[in-house]
């Protein structure tokens, strides 16, 4: 039994409002979700059922997660390639911290530089590169997980600058940290307990 013209057109709307970015995957999900409709068409289930037993049956996680798993196969070979590089640029910045503190309390030149070395390297360099990697996973998640992620991070890089400043005695160590203090309290960890009592309920 085919299906008629207001069915594909239904269809074609309960896919399109997925989110799909990719035009050619998206009309492939539209022809398989067709077909298999057309094939349990009169097995006493309504049209909006098969529909929606057929999403499921083919992306139990949503229909967006198809394209999600398209885009990293296509770029599988870059995603890798960064995150070997965010995880050097960690191990790098991890070692030469150390080195620094090490060498300064052994009283051996070139501890300080190493030390500031080692932390804007992890500060500035291997927190974004993580929050980045994390980003590209929660994007397709709620508003909520994506800004806790955002907030988290900025508050962990002022805080971290301004423990740089304190060490380093420039002035706006204090400023700093108020400022990290304040995204900590009053921005992340809003978000962090409403995802957390969010999960509790589901």
């Amino acid at each position: 039994m085919r299906l008629t013209t207001d069915q594909e057109k239904e269809v074609r709307v309960f896919v399109g409002n997925q989110g799909f970015k990719i035009d050619t995957l998206k009309e492939d999900i539209i022809d398989h979700l067709c077909c298999v409709i057309e094939t349990r068409l009169g097995k006493k289930k309504s049209f909006e059922q098969l529909l929606l037993e057929a999403s499921e049956e083919l992306a139990p996680n949503g229909l967006i997660e198809l394209e999600q798993t398209t885009v990293f196969l296509l770029n599988s070979k870059r995603i890798i390639i960064m995150k070997k590089l965010m995880y050097l640029v960690g191990l790098i910045g991890s070692i030469t911290l150390t080195a620094g503190v090490v060498f300064k309390l052994l009283n051996f030149p070139g501890g300080y530089e190493l030390f500031i070395a080692g932390f804007l390297t992890l500060l500035l360099l291997f927190i974004p590169l993580l929050a980045f990697d994390r980003y590209k996973v929660a994007i397709s998640q709620a508003l909520s997980e994506r800004l806790k992620l955002i907030l988290g991070t900025l508050a962990a890089v002022i805080t971290g600058l301004s423990g740089l400043f304190k060490v380093m005695h420039l002035q706006g160590a204090e400023f700093l940290l108020m400022l990290g203090a304040v995204v900590f309290a009053i921005g992340f960890l809003p978000f962090l307990f409403f995802t957390m009592y969010k999960k509790s309920i589901a």
